[in-house]
């Protein structure tokens, strides 16, 4: 494990990070830093009273957008469920709602600390990072937010407190990619909810391979907006 440094924004190869994925620990979450780790597949995640920690595990969990699996059940929520979804109209909110409490976490999401949300709102200010929010009947009842850089979406967390409500975000955010020419869908790692959607575990090589790829397309910086779905 590699200690960083506070003026060098290089992170290690990530074929040197532990079986765990543990690749580094230190530095600060100042943009330029957090675009680079996230440049080469590369996230933070810690606990509050932790310093930085570094990670880019293997397998990687991805979905490739025009991979994206509907369920019945879903396509009806989709059609019938009476939900609105934006984008970046309320980051900091999805962002803090994300850090819990939640249901499944009722001593809330600790990782999300205060000064991880500073550091993802300022993304947000300038344009890399994004919110979905889910709507109904006006009332906000699930969110995802993550990171875009060229052709690449990395999901970082998402909430939700209405049957099917985040995965119709989700849905709506990889649909809108798709539209857009992204490749790549990070989810970090496995779960019910995404595998559910189509994403699959692949080696962290031949995700490192794909990114490589994304990040040369355009970027898709500022506020986003639903064109299509």
């Amino acid at each position: 494990m590699v200690r960083l440094s506070l003026t060098d924004l290089r992170f290690p190869p990530v074929d040197r990070a532990s079986p765990d994925g543990l690749l580094a620990v230190g530095g600060d979450l100042r943009p330029e830093r957090l675009l680079e780790a996230y440049r080469h597949g590369i996230f933070p995640w810690f606990n509050e009273d932790r310093q930085i920690l570094w990670w880019s595990p293997d397998p990687r969990v991805v979905l490739f957008p025009e991979k994206l699996h509907i369920p019945r059940s879903l396509k009806r929520s989709l059609r019938l469920g009476g939900f609105t979804v934006t984008f970046d109209t309320c980051f900091q909110t999805i962002m803090e709602q994300c850090a819990g409490p939640r249901p499944q976490y009722p001593d809330g999401g600790t990782w999300i600390t205060p000064a991880m949300i500073d550091a993802y709102v300022r993304l947000h200010e300038l344009g890399h990072a994004h919110s979905v929010e889910t709507w109904k009947e006006g009332e906000l009842v699930a969110g995802v937010y993550g990171v875009a850089l060229g052709g690449a979406f990395f999901g970082e967390s998402m909430f939700t407190r209405a049957p099917d409500a985040s995965k119709v975000a989700l849905v709506t955010l990889v649909r809108q990619l798709r539209a857009w020419g992204f490749t790549l869908f990070d989810c970090q790692q496995s779960s019910p909810h995404v595998m559910g959607l189509g994403a699959e575990e692949i080696p962290r090589r031949e995700f490192v391979s794909h990114l490589s790829h994304a990040v040369t397309l355009p970027d898709r910086q500022g506020r986003w907006q639903i064109e299509r779905v």
